[in-house]
């Protein structure tokens, strides 16, 4: 016979909470999110929990289960010990409304001040692979695990001078874009912050879509922004004859 599932899972908000146990009948292929609806349905039906799509696309369920970042609907109960407690939090990085709910519209606010795709004049026409360069950032299903695990939001909570990896890869996507003709460069150097990651990957190994966050957008990111601002050519060129001429030669 098999055991019950032993939750302890967060109740409270922005002011405080504490931690509460609840059992739940273990079922064959549940995940974490089947355990979370039958304490709403039998024992707490003022659990508050964000969900949408339980299957992995939409990014709703983020929390953090034995304090690692996770899609709750993704996150398998036999992949731990039956007789384990599992633990689940709402994501520490964010300011929490209500048990695993927590309010996460400051994304969706730096997200508006990233400058839009601006196609070029004329014809457009491009390869696939230039395509392929950029179709990994569209993956992205916005769950924000990697701005919660990212320390420099969760630990040092730099939000008005970084911009986190989620905005990183939206900003790579643009740039990479074979038909955009917009220049971020200033943007993601000095709005974004990108100087503040220093690259331990923590991000890309939560990213539930497998999107190389940290190779394939912020260290490209990254060199483009060495090249524009540090390369001791560009910066004399600059010195001698202007931001404006420096900037049409790069």
């Amino acid at each position: 016979m098999e055991q019950d599932v032993k939750l302890q899972i967060f109740r409270g908000d922005k002011e405080g909470g504490e931690m509460v146990d609840y059992q739940v009948p273990r079922i064959p292929g549940m995940v974490v999110l089947d355990a979370v609806h039958s304490v709403q349905e039998k024992q707490a039906p003022d659990l508050g929990v964000r969900w949408n799509c339980k299957a992995g696309k939409c990014g709703s369920c983020s929390a953090e289960v034995n304090g690692k970042p996770k899609l709750l609907c993704m996150e398998r109960m036999d992949k731990y010990p039956e007789d384990a407690t599992m633990s689940i939090r709402p994501m520490k990085t964010f300011p929490v409304i209500k048990d695993l709910v927590c309010d996460v519209s400051w994304n969706y606010k730096v997200n508006e001040k990233i400058i839009p795709f601006t196609p070029k004049k004329g014809e457009r026409k491009f390869y696939q692979y230039e395509a392929d360069r950029v179709q990994e950032f569209r993956k992205c299903i916005e769950c924000f695990l990697c701005q919660n695990v990212c320390h420099v939001l969760r630990e040092h909570e730099l939000t008005d001078a970084f911009s986190g990896p989620r905005f990183l890869v939206r900003s790579a996507g643009l740039e990479m874009h074979p038909l955009d003709v917009a220049d971020r460069s200033e943007q993601i150097v000095k709005d974004q912050g990108i100087g503040l990651c220093n690259i331990t990957k923590c991000c890309t190994e939560v990213c539930p879509e497998s999107i190389a966050i940290t190779d394939n957008a912020i260290i490209p990111l990254k060199e483009r922004a060495v090249d524009r601002y540090y390369d001791p050519v560009r910066l004399l060129f600059r010195k001698l004859f202007g931001k404006k001429a420096a900037k049409q030669e790069a």
